[in-house]
């Protein structure tokens, strides 16, 4: 099987496939992109897929870690909820504000002349509360 071939087949770049046969894995993109083009490789040419990643694996003493996922600090997550909090309370106040004054009644705070009732003298009055 060609180079090119293998290529078409796995979809790697001819010069990644070059520098995988000539031990050149410094030159390729990162851990994951090796691992991912070792797979591919070894299907395409019919070889285990354990054994050649095994194998690459001795060669560069890599050890396999599993990723640990980041705890973060305590304080971050409570200053993170308290920034929360606060704005939960502004939004809050911010609402009951424009509430108040969109259902505040209107004409009482109006001069006579000004009022619904055109400030007619025997119109009913209504008690301030």
């Amino acid at each position: 099987m060609s180079v090119e071939e293998v290529s078409r087949a796995t979809r790697i770049p001819v010069p990644s496939i070059e520098r995988i046969e000539a031990d050149h894995f410094d030159d390729l993109p990162g851990e994951v992109f090796v691992r991912g083009f070792l797979r591919a490789y070894a299907r395409a040419v019919y070889l285990p897929v354990e054994e050649v990643l095994a194998r690459y694996t001795a060669s560069r003493r890599v050890a396999v870690v599993t990723p640990m996922p980041i705890a973060s600090p305590a304080g971050g997550s409570q200053g993170k909820r308290f920034g929360v909090a606060m704005a939960f309370v502004l939004l809050l106040i911010l609402f009951t504000l424009a509430l108040s004054i969109v259902m505040r009644p209107r004409g009482h705070d109006m001069p006579p002349e000004l009022s619904h009732d055109g400030g007619r003298r025997d119109a009913p009055q209504t008690p301030l509360v």
